[in-house]
């Protein structure tokens, strides 16, 4: 497979594997985060030193991923953490490509590519991904939407505002939640207009993509509402990231027990889907919290 070269306009007809949906109702969907960056905030320069990637390394963290049960593998080649500066095409195709082929020979659960192009959205398809997560929600590059629709694959919009080198520079909402919940519904209304079925588009809030401590926590504690507000499965990925720093303030190493806080909640309010570095622990979280879930009377669900 990795030898197989195709030209843009192939790689954007090239359709995204038959299976079953990675988002199913009634489950938690855990999507593990495999960044082939060297400047991602958690685990930047894991597998990538300078520009050149450890495919090895990669597949052993994939690996770790799938036996601690992810459902979904997450490969993003460009940092959008708060501050980062974006890389061009070329760049994130060199790292995104091998790494995707490589997954796509060695396991069988799906492939997401997190990528605000197009472009590498459809060479990602072609290589063996099905579901493409733009984290800017098609503002950056709407064609996304054409390629996932071309293509069969499911499509993660999130929100945000500005861009990863300017969304913390004093963001502002008067109500975050209806503020999110309108510019997701019109990320999801252009998604469908390009040709995206409904069943196949999943909101993302964006904690930490241009939000205040307090934002990002109203957005988790109303998930369940958006949820039902825009009638598509809602992913949250608060894993690690820097709110949490500034409620216990551990640094990014030492996140994951507040991680796994907000994932049991997450999945006793019925998220259905977490993006997450450590699987095998936050499987455990999910696990209570919709156990939780289930023993509350039918009224109070």
């Amino acid at each position: 497979m990795a030898d197989r070269q195709l030209e843009p306009d192939a790689a954007v007809r090239t359709r995204a594997p038959a299976a079953a949906h990675p988002f199913r109702e009634g489950t938690t969907t855990l999507m593990g985060v495999l960044n082939a960056t060297p400047d991602s905030f958690s685990d930047g320069g894991r597998f990538v030193r300078g520009e050149r990637v450890d495919l090895a390394g990669a597949l052993a963290a994939a690996k770790e991923l799938e036996e601690g049960g992810a459902d979904v593998l997450d490969v993003g080649g460009e940092s959008t953490r708060p501050g980062a500066e974006p890389v061009s095409l070329e760049v994130e195709l060199a790292r995104v490509r091998p790494v995707v082929e490589a997954l796509a020979e060695a396991t069988g659960l799906p492939i997401s590519i997190d990528t605000r192009k197009a472009r590498v959205a459809a060479e990602a398809i072609a290589a063996g991904a099905r579901v493409v997560n733009d984290v800017s929600g098609l503002r950056t590059d709407p064609e996304l939407a054409d390629v996932a629709a071309e293509a069969g694959a499911w499509l993660v919009v999130g929100h945000m505002r500005g861009t990863p080198a300017t969304m913390q520079r004093a963001p502002r909402f008067d109500d975050v939640r209806a503020e999110v919940a309108r510019e997701l519904a019109a990320s999801i209304a252009l998604a469908r207009e390009r040709g995206v079925p409904a069943d196949r588009i999943v909101a993302d809030p964006g904690i930490g993509f241009g939000k205040r401590l307090e934002d990002n926590l109203v957005l988790i504690a109303r998930a369940g509402e958006l949820r039902r507000e825009l009638g598509v499965p809602v992913l949250l990925g608060p894993s690690r990231k820097s709110f949490l720093g500034a409620l216990t303030g551990d640094p990014v190493e030492r996140r994951d027990d507040a991680t796994l806080a907000v994932c049991a909640v997450a999945s006793f309010l019925g998220v259905d889907a977490l993006r997450v570095h450590d699987a095998a622990r936050v499987r455990r979280a999910v696990a209570v919290g919709r156990a939780l879930a289930a023993a509350r009377p039918e009224d109070a669900r």
